[in-house]
């Protein structure tokens, strides 16, 4: 399994950052990059389960692994969602970390993840567009803090 990085520079505060990532309102606007209707249930708790999904039944089954609020969290992905059933896959350790370093009101954001051959390519594609879309929703009006 390979490794793969994004980063973007968001001038904006890493609570402010760390609210449009983990919000129950803003984390269907910036992951539309990776389905029109995606959607998550979890609690964001170590330990918790999470399931996202593409609005169809379909999506991934994880574990938030790690939640350091306002500077990491860490999701292990389990396995898939196939027609509203969950199917554990073995897929090593594919991490999907997002970390957050603040500086002078500048917040960095980088995601690493763990990824297969398969799914490099889609990953490199929309992982940009998505970076785009927290930048300008962190950038943007202010967002109340939600606890995460």
């Amino acid at each position: 399994m390979e490794k793969i990085e994004f980063k973007t520079e968001i001038n904006a505060s890493a609570e402010k950052v760390w609210d449009v990532l983990f919000g129950k309102e803003t984390y269907p606007k910036w992951t539309v990059a990776f389905a029109e209707n995606s959607s998550v249930e979890t609690d964001w708790q170590k330990g918790s389960k999470a399931i996202f999904g593409d609005g169809t039944g379909n999506g991934m089954l994880a574990v938030i692994e790690n939640n350091i609020p306002n500077k990491f969290m860490s999701i292990k992905h389990l396995g898939e969602v196939k027609d509203g059933k969950e199917e554990l896959k073995d897929w090593g350790e594919p991490l999907e970390n997002y970390s957050l370093s603040e500086k002078d009101g500048k917040t960095e954001l980088k995601i690493d993840m763990g990824i297969t051959d398969e799914w490099k390519g889609y990953f490199e594609e929309t992982w940009p567009k998505a970076l785009q879309k927290v930048k300008d929703l962190a950038e943007g009006s202010a967002l109340d803090h939600i606890e995460t």
